[in-house]
């Protein structure tokens, strides 16, 4: 079994959005093409309360993309974004979410950020997804969506970790490339045991 998990294509990871990712909406249509070659269908969705600690408005003296310590490790200021009922939140109009078996919302909890499909960052609190995939049987994943040098990094090389077969379809996928992030993100999971296509 083989599943396609499409992270976070979401409209504040969008041109216009708060967050943008260069080229972000350009991903939608191959997403959706490519839908009907899998046997299940995950979403993830950022999904932060206002105050979220990850956001740079909550630092006094900090602003977007500055660094902090975290008691769970290193943890990059963000732009407020994908707040819970928001537009900025909502999936791009174009996705198509009605194919979707399941939705997974990360980054719910205000002390601590998700990047990852299957851990918060501590990497140890379970999103549940890990569970979600073995029930159904699925031990393939392919990966697409936003942004390629964080959440989809993150969730691929936590897949591996597990012991799943994952590919990341990079035509499916754009980054951010935050002081060379992407090229580190490409090696990290290559040396995971990621494929990347």
């Amino acid at each position: 079994m083989h599943a396609l998990i499409v992270i976070d294509v979401q409209n504040d990871f969008c041109p216009g959005g708060a967050l943008a990712v260069d080229g972000g909406d350009q991903i939608v249509a191959p997403i959706n093409a490519m839908m009907d070659d899998f046997d299940a269908i995950v979403l993830t969705q950022d999904w932060h309360p206002a105050d979220h600690s990850s956001f740079a408005s909550q630092h006094s003296g900090k602003k977007p993309l500055d660094l902090i310590q975290m008691p769970y490790g290193p943890q990059v200021l963000w732009p407020d974004h994908c707040i819970q009922g928001t537009d900025g939140a909502a999936f791009h109009a174009d996705l198509n979410v009605d194919r979707a078996d399941l939705i997974i919302r990360k980054g719910f909890r205000r002390e601590i950020d998700s990047y990852s499909a299957l851990f918060e960052n501590d990497h140890e609190t379970s999103t549940g997804l890990e569970g979600y995939l073995r029930t159904r049987g699925i031990e393939q994943l392919t990966l697409v969506g936003l942004a390629l040098d964080f959440c989809v990094n993150f969730s691929a090389v936590d897949a591996a970790g597990r012991r799943f077969d994952v590919v990341v379809a990079k035509s499916a996928c754009r980054g951010i490339d935050l002081d060379g992030s992407l090229d580190a993100a490409l090696a990290g999971m290559t040396a995971a045991g990621v494929t990347l296509r």
